[in-house]
């Protein structure tokens, strides 16, 4: 790479960054509306069926090849029943016993599982920039949590929410770490992330059927295009970037992108429910962005 090009590289990737960062930062409030009368299982079924058919679009459009050879498939199978299967279905399961807006601070969390398995399993090295950072976000990610353990509705079952978001985090960091592997590397990006939707669509499909049922849709214009939004914008416009994050700067430096969602989720929040700013809210926001400032001002990519 020139000297030019990495500028630029680097450049795209902080824009994709804080893209990456308002889309799912909204996408929390378009969730929570998706708990409705159809179970929670059969709206991420709809969610990534209808990304999988986009992602799709997307790579043929970009002229990709539409076929993995077995290992390439294999490879997308793992990946999509981690990233798109269990991971969704612990955050959906989740949402009936915690806010949108804890939920969203728990996965800033994820910056710490990323990072020791990319270490453990990538080899990726972890800088004294990568800790100090990490170390004040996490002050700031705390300070959050007990914001908004503090402001719960009553009767909330939280500790079951929590051991539900929790392992939503866990499945989302291993899908994370298979999309930083050589072996994802050696695949066209697009495609790899169509049939891993695709994959992650079928799994959602056969828990949601022994779970619930036959499937069930909400006519509902809102949700219906909750759905459209949350494929589309939520998805296939932004795992594209943010896989090409992980590929750039590894997995714990892409999860960074976790720190600032929850801020623009309480950001939107605050224009759209009414949240109300704290003195824990502020501090916990302002200790997050000056980690995440921290932690991504170096020069080399690391985590």
């Amino acid at each position: 790479m020139t000297a030019t090009a990495a500028p630029r590289s680097q450049a795209r990737n902080l824009a994709g960054f804080v893209l990456i960062a308002l889309i799912w930062g909204s996408t929390w409030l378009v969730i929570k509306d998706q708990i409705s009368v159809v179970p929670a299982a059969w709206t991420v079924t709809w969610r990534f069926m209808l990304a999988a058919l986009g992602m799709f679009a997307l790579a043929a459009w970009r002229k990709e090849p539409m076929l993995l050879g077995s290992a390439g498939l294999r490879h997308a199978a793992l990946f999509g029943l981690f990233q798109f299967a269990i991971n969704f279905q612990f955050v959906y399961a989740s949402e009936h016993y915690l806010t949108s807006g804890l939920v969203a601070v728990f996965f800033a969390l994820m910056l710490v599982p990323n990072a020791l398995l990319a270490r453990l399993f990538l080899g990726t090295r972890v800088s004294v920039r990568f800790v100090v950072g990490s170390a004040v976000a996490l002050a700031g990610i705390g300070l959050l949590l007990l914001h908004e353990y503090r402001h719960a509705p009553p009767g909330m079952n939280v500790l079951l929410g929590i051991a539900l978001v929790l392992a939503a985090v866990l499945s989302a960091s291993i899908g994370n770490v298979l999309q930083g592997t050589e072996a994802a590397r050696r695949l066209p990006m697009i495609t790899m992330l169509a049939w891993g939707l695709t994959f992650g669509a079928l799994g959602n499909a056969v828990y949601a059927w022994l779970m619930h049922g036959a499937p069930l849709l909400d006519p509902r214009p809102q949700y219906l295009w909750g759905i459209a939004y949350l494929a589309i914008i939520g998805t296939v416009a932004t795992f594209p970037i943010y896989t090409a994050l992980i590929r750039d700067w590894g997995p714990g430096k892409a999860a960074y992108n976790g720190v600032a969602v929850p801020v623009v989720a309480m950001g939107l929040s605050t224009l759209f429910e009414g949240f109300r700013w704290t003195g824990l809210a502020v501090g916990g926001a302002v200790l997050a962005m000056t980690g995440l400032l921290i932690a991504l001002g170096g020069r080399k990519a690391v985590g």
